[in-house]
């Protein structure tokens, strides 16, 4: 074989073999700054600069999505009563369980009235209620009245219904709805199963109401829809509304029903837990 013969046979060796390593590195490699980042579990969007004591959103370490097994579960011990803030699973409140037993973490939500403040201010946006008007706890139930601060004269904007979610001795308070009176959502029924458009209703006892209805879940900072206003008033008078909404990815969503504009934006509001279809 002729030299010439034998150079071209080495140079077209090395090039084939330059080319398959190159597709090797691209395809079969893992490039770890491409790799997607974890966070942190259970969050909620914060309204204003917490202060350093203030109750802040819970981090649990525990991924936001839930397992097939764990979408809108009812709470344990409390047949039909859904999750529907702060944690949104029982695996995150566990978790949050087991770093306050090692560090104390975020002890707020042992506490009743903390938690019941932290959903209006927080979760809900609503910065003018904070101040609790009334408590009543029995075992591992809870009912806070939460109103205006300074307003004597609109009384309790709504009744906060907590339970402890899970079994322990630290299991922490978790909001489940409120208890209605003059202002409720009744439509649609609590825990059901819902879609975009939403029908919305309930009954009402005011005069001149403004109704506002918005769709929240705690991983997200902002309403997954809303619809602002239904006029409504009169004694026991029912009220309807229809709100569209998109990006649901938690298990249970938060259909919140608020009316005001006598005193404040907000005066009385309600709740009520429903599951994404």
């Amino acid at each position: 074989m002729n030299i010439w013969l034998v150079s071209r046979l080495v140079a077209v060796t090395a090039t084939t073999a330059l080319v398959l390593t190159g597709c090797t590195g691209s395809g079969g490699s893992t490039d770890a700054s491409a790799s997607p980042s974890g966070g942190p579990g259970a969050s909620s969007p914060s309204s204003g600069v917490p202060t350093s004591d203030a109750p802040t959103a819970p981090t649990t370490g525990v991924s936001p999505t839930p397992s097939a097994s764990d979408r809108g579960e009812s709470l344990p011990g409390f047949p039909g009563l859904r999750p529907l803030w702060p944690f949104i699973t029982l695996a995150q409140a566990e978790s949050w369980e087991s770093r306050y037993r090692s560090g104390g973490h975020q002890p707020w939500h042992l506490d009743a009235e903390q938690t019941a403040l932290s959903f209006t201010e927080q979760y809900l946006g609503f910065q003018d209620i904070d101040r609790v008007t009334s408590r009543a706890v029995d075992g591992r139930e809870a009912r806070i009245g939460v109103g205006l601060s300074g307003t004597e004269s609109t009384g309790t904007a709504a009744v906060i219904h907590l339970v402890r979610y899970g079994t322990g001795p630290d299991a922490p308070w978790e909001v489940v709805g409120t208890d209605d009176t003059t202002f409720s959502l009744t439509e649609p029924a609590y825990g059901s199963v819902v879609r975009s458009p939403a029908t919305v209703g309930g009954r009402i006892t005011g005069v001149d109401e403004s109704v506002r209805v918005e769709v929240r879940q705690p991983s997200a900072a902002r309403p997954l829809g809303e619809n602002c206003c239904v006029s409504a008033g009169g004694k026991d008078q029912p009220w309807q509304s229809s709100v569209s909404f998109s990006g649901a990815t938690d298990p249970v969503l938060t259909i919140v029903a608020s009316t005001g504009g006598h005193v404040a934006e907000v005066e009385r509001f309600t709740v009520t837990a429903v599951r994404a279809g």
